[in-house]
């Protein structure tokens, strides 16, 4: 599987959040899965790409600080980041369960 880091993909906060999502923390939901599916690398690569702090990023993960405009485009490149770690995930645990199968014979 490719990488799509390469290939110029333009995330716009204003096509995933509306106006009543600023002010105020990003779901449990949401944060939930960032949480599960992003990794410090990650919360630093995004932050030197976004100009947002890494500090910032995490207190908006963490539901301590608000959704902003000037935060939200970190927090987009997140998901995004979020979404090919756990497509990552699964294909990885797919490929094991097919090892595992065949090595125990079930």
């Amino acid at each position: 599987m490719g990488s799509t880091k390469n290939l110029g993909l333009i995330i716009r906060a204003e096509d995933i959040f509306e106006e009543e999502d600023y002010g105020r923390p990003i779901s449990e939901r949401l944060s939930e899965i960032l949480r599960r599916n992003v990794s410090k690398n990650d919360y630093a690569n995004i932050a030197i790409r976004s100009k947002v702090s890494f500090s910032t990023i995490r207190d908006v993960v963490y539901r301590t600080n608000s959704l902003t405009k000037t935060n939200a485009t970190a927090i987009c490149l997140l998901m995004h980041a979020a979404f090919e770690n756990s497509m990552a995930y699964k294909l990885r645990a797919e490929s094991d369960i097919i090892f595992l199968n065949d090595m125990l014979n079930v």
